[in-house]
């Protein structure tokens, strides 16, 4: 399996904990989100680049499993990978760990390349693109993780 590729390192803060005591599930959206940041930095689309080109991309669907707590201080990463991809859209599957290894949770997005000016989707500027391929290449899971494609439902007892 080809490793995942880390994005952040950080620590849940104070202000992320909520009534019960954990992180509240609103923050891991924001981790993530984070994330995202990163992978935008890694592809060239800077702030610099959203303006001069009036590119950008857009979250089209996100899904996140919640499997175990975080507590306040608590050390936390978010790893990426590559599940696919097309010339306009990214498929990604991020997780967070805390400490000692523990998988906390898990955000299967879907992302778009979007032309700021007609405000529709369009294709990545080929720099982009070379940088989501090469990155593809480097990190896209063996095997799927079993979280990718769930559906959501209350499944019955027979």
């Amino acid at each position: 399996m080809r490793e995942a590729k880390l994005l952040i390192q950080d620590r849940v803060s104070e202000a992320w904990i909520d009534y019960n005591g954990h992180m509240n599930d609103a923050e891991y959206v924001r981790a993530f989100s984070q994330g995202v940041d990163q992978l935008m930095s890694m592809i060239g689309l800077t702030e610099d680049f959203l303006v001069k080109r009036k590119y950008t991309i857009y979250t089209l669907e996100n899904h996140i499993c919640y499997l175990d707590e975080m507590k306040q201080n608590e050390p936390f990463e978010v790893f990426m990978n590559v599940i696919d991809y097309d010339n306009k859209r990214i498929h990604l599957f991020f997780e967070l760990y805390g400490e000692n290894g523990k998988r906390a949770a898990t955000s299967e997005q879907l992302l778009m390349g979007i032309n700021q000016e007609k405000g529709k989707a369009s294709p990545f500027p080929e720099e982009m693109f070379t940088h989501i391929q090469e990155l593809a290449a480097k990190h896209t899971p063996s095997e799927t993780p079993k979280e990718v494609g769930r559906i959501i439902g209350i499944r019955k007892k027979k």
